[in-house]
């Protein structure tokens, strides 16, 4: 995935996403003049977010292995005014550049735990650099209904390889991210909790909501169209394609919504 393709993206899907996203960065009750980790923080858009609630003496250090992604992103922090808020550095989250203890708290959205494969490595990380007594919170993108009245396309969608993301066929279940609980459990993190939050949108979509949604069309169903019938593949076709006249973004009514859960848990004081 190049780092354009990233950019357009995140920047196009931000409408969409923020509300959602603000309202789980305000659930975590983050401590005034605390100091977190955004582990894989991209653009650095939930990272702004998050220096928003830490109170003006907060700090908050988005990690991103990806140059281009931070030097754009690093534009979007002195656009907002937080550079005295937020730093961001290049760096992997299989390995934080950071001492053992260094955070108040550590958070990923999107990254850690959404890929499919094992997460222990990067969630044993996050944990290595939180103070005791701080916290991890992992979210992302959990479920979607994005063709209202169709829903027997929507579910032979969702069956594809792709439809099941963050996940293949050949997966363990319990490496799947709403296993994350588990995940949590195995590190040693008491009383792990999750919670889900919804956003949506509704037509008349104005120009900004409209980009953000055939955005999110582009990118949710890559490569579906090969595993369905003939027959669900041209209405498919039909209703996700803004060139088809039937697009379902054009219908009067169309209505959709999506979720993301947040998983969090406290580590232990020592």
């Amino acid at each position: 995935m190049s780092s354009s393709y990233e950019i357009r993206m995140g920047l196009a899907m931000q409408p969409l996403r923020q509300p959602v996203v603000r309202q789980m960065a305000r659930a975590l009750q983050l401590p005034a003049g605390s100091h977190g980790l955004d582990a894989g923080c991209g653009l650095g858009q939930q990272t702004l977010l998050l220096a928003e609630e830490t109170d003006p003496a907060g700090h908050v250090t988005g990690l991103d292995i990806s140059a281009e992604l931070l030097d754009y992103g690093q534009g979007l922090v002195e656009k907002a005014g937080l550079a005295q808020n937020i730093s961001l550095k290049q760096g992997d989250i299989a390995a934080i550049p950071y001492d053992d203890n260094t955070f108040d708290w550590a958070w990923s959205c999107d990254c850690v735990g959404y890929a499919p494969m094992n997460q222990m490595p990067f969630l044993k990380e996050m944990k290595r650099v939180v103070k005791p007594g701080g916290f991890i919170a992992i979210a992302a993108w959990s479920s979607q209904i994005m063709l209202p009245g169709h829903p027997r396309l929507e579910a032979r969608l969702a069956a594809t390889s792709v439809g099941i993301a963050p996940f293949s066929y050949s997966k363990d279940p319990t490496d799947h991210f709403l296993r994350a609980l588990g995940w949590f459990d195995r590190l040693g993190l008491p009383q792990p909790g999750a919670e889900t939050f919804a956003g949506g949108c509704h037509a008349p979509l104005d120009k900004e909501m409209r980009t953000a949604m055939e955005a999110l069309f582009e990118m949710r169903w890559p490569g579906a169209a090969e595993e369905l019938s003939a027959a669900d593949r041209a209405e498919f076709t039909r209703l996700c394609s803004p060139q088809s006249p039937d697009f379902i973004l054009n219908a009067p009514d169309y209505y959709m919504l999506f979720t993301y859960t947040l998983f969090r848990a406290a580590k232990s004081q020592e």
